[in-house]
């Protein structure tokens, strides 16, 4: 019985951490993509694009971890939110494969290079957008009848998901800003400053309406947070997010040397945020019918891919490590991508 119960609750940490470091990782990539229309010039957005590109096409295995674990973990979740979501899912897969052509693409190119600059602007809009769809769906809850999807091909619109989907786009946007002040100096880096604090602004205002919706969602995923008195000691999630608000304004334009600031903060505003998530998504799944436990595949099949995951976890942790400190840093304006 106790291995029934905690395979589950690792799993779900695992698949969890992913997505995570998925967000972290791709979100300030895909920001950049969603600020290179406001590039001054061309030069400016390959200094954009630079930033990024030693390290860009390795975050997405952050992704395919969590999809992965997702099927191994919790096969009937993984069946029932591909059922539901498959459209967004595949407009979300299609964005991401055209944002690494045009990311590619346009390095290469010489008279369409503007051209594959508006397209890897296009491909991270619509993968941050339709991700938050999914995200809006998930948390809005599922129609499910006998254990099925009942619900139509879109029922994953509602104006809450659109909500979400404009949200993640504000958020990684944020990211992309933050990310260009720690990589950037002389004017990309000031550009990057007067964009940070509107944004600072436009994600708080998405999170308090977010925030506000919950409660009147079919799926309660918000009542953990109001039951047997839980939330005197949830409170301090929502402060923490105020705190880290008025810190990030404040160090938009931080002294020099203090760069790395504005990223961590708003690295710390996603993680406030996915925090938030799991205390009123516990213990679903899938809210509001299916729970972890219900969700499980049998315990022997998800211990023997923890076994692989033991072995694979620290690979990647290892590599990721390696690659952002072999070019952490500034990157000039001069830096080439070849």
């Amino acid at each position: 019985m106790a291995m029934e119960y905690w395979l589950p609750i690792i799993w779900f940490g695992v698949i969890g951490f992913g997505v995570l470091m998925y967000v972290l990782l791709d979100g300030f990539v895909l920001g950049l993509g969603i600020l290179a229309p406001f590039a001054e010039d061309e030069d400016q957005l390959d200094h954009m694009m630079n930033t990024a590109a030693p390290i860009w096409d390795g975050n997405e295995t952050w992704l395919v971890l969590g999809g992965a674990g997702l099927l191994a973990a919790f096969p009937k979740a993984y069946a029932l939110i591909l059922s539901a979501l498959y459209l967004p899912v595949l407009l979300m897969l299609v964005a991401l494969i055209f944002r690494g052509v045009a990311f590619e693409f346009r390095f290469k190119a010489e008279r369409s290079k503007a051209l594959w600059g508006w397209a890897f602007a296009l491909g991270s809009l619509c993968t941050a957008f339709w991700q938050g769809v999914i995200l809006g769906a998930i948390v809005q809850g599922l129609p499910v009848q006998d254990g099925h999807y009942a619900g139509g091909v879109f029922g994953f619109f509602s104006p809450f998901s659109m909500l979400t989907g404009m949200a993640v786009v504000a958020g990684y946007a944020l990211l992309g800003a933050g990310w260009l002040i720690l990589k950037t100096e002389g004017r990309l880096q000031q550009v990057a400053r007067t964009f940070a604090r509107p944004l600072t602004l436009l994600v708080v205002a998405f999170m308090g309406l977010v925030s506000a919706w919950l409660p009147f969602l079919a799926s309660r995923v918000m009542a953990r947070w109001f039951e047997d008195g839980n939330f005197w000691w949830l409170s301090p999630v929502p402060l923490l997010v105020l705190a880290n608000a008025v810190a990030l304004w404040r160090n938009v334009y931080a002294a020099q040397g203090r760069d790395a600031r504005p990223f961590v903060l708003t690295l710390c505003f996603f993680g406030l945020g996915f925090a938030g998530l799991v205390f009123g998504l516990w213990p679903y799944l899938v809210p509001p019918t299916l729970t972890l436990w219900q969700a499980a595949s049998p315990p022997s099949s998800q211990l023997f891919v923890l076994v692989g995951l033991a072995v694979l976890l620290p690979v990647i942790l290892g590599y990721t490590w390696w690659s952002y400190r072999v070019f952490a840093g500034k990157v000039a304006a001069d830096s080439g991508y070849h």
